[in-house]
């Protein structure tokens, strides 16, 4: 059973109940002074970045997907574009990102963006019992089960990230 969205939900929420995925609501007070939301999450939340997942959209070649990696670390471009058949890979532009996703910097969630887009998730989200994503807003994290991300965005599995 889904947790209850307080404050009203966020299409996150809204599409997670509506598949009956079962997942937690982690809200936090967001300082407008942070410059890492993904660190920051960890660190107000209590628990290890490893575990606390960014969302990151990309251009590969003519193409935007969705990258996943974890907040420890950053995006191996080169492995995302391979991953996803492609050549080059460049960080899509903030603006764009916000256009596309429906969501603001730092509140981008993977799940319920305004267009389904390609996703590809890091291989280390499979090590936990249950990893953390925006949940659509700025001091809305929601913990679920990895699989169950994989299946409500229709993931692909790959190494794509890069440890600091």
């Amino acid at each position: 059973m889904a947790a209850r969205r307080p404050g009203g939900g966020t299409p996150a929420t809204t599409m997670l109940a509506a598949c009956g995925i079962e997942f937690e609501v982690c809200e936090y007070e967001h300082d407008p002074r942070a410059t890492s939301y993904g660190l920051e999450a960890a660190e107000r939340l209590g628990l290890v970045p490893e575990q606390v997942f960014k969302t990151l959209l990309v251009d590969v070649d003519a193409s935007t997907v969705v990258a996943i990696v974890p907040v420890s670390g950053s995006l191996d471009l080169k492995a995302l574009a391979a991953a996803a058949g492609g050549r080059r890979a460049d960080l899509t532009d903030p603006d764009r990102a916000q256009r596309l996703t429906g969501y603001v910097i730092g509140g981008i969630s993977p799940i319920g963006q305004r267009r389904p887009l390609p996703t590809f998730i890091d291989a280390t989200a499979e090590a936990w019992e249950r990893i953390y994503v925006s949940g659509g807003r700025r001091g809305l994290d929601l913990g679920l089960a990895p699989a169950d991300l994989i299946a409500v965005t229709s993931a692909t599995v790959a190494a794509i990230g890069r440890a600091n």
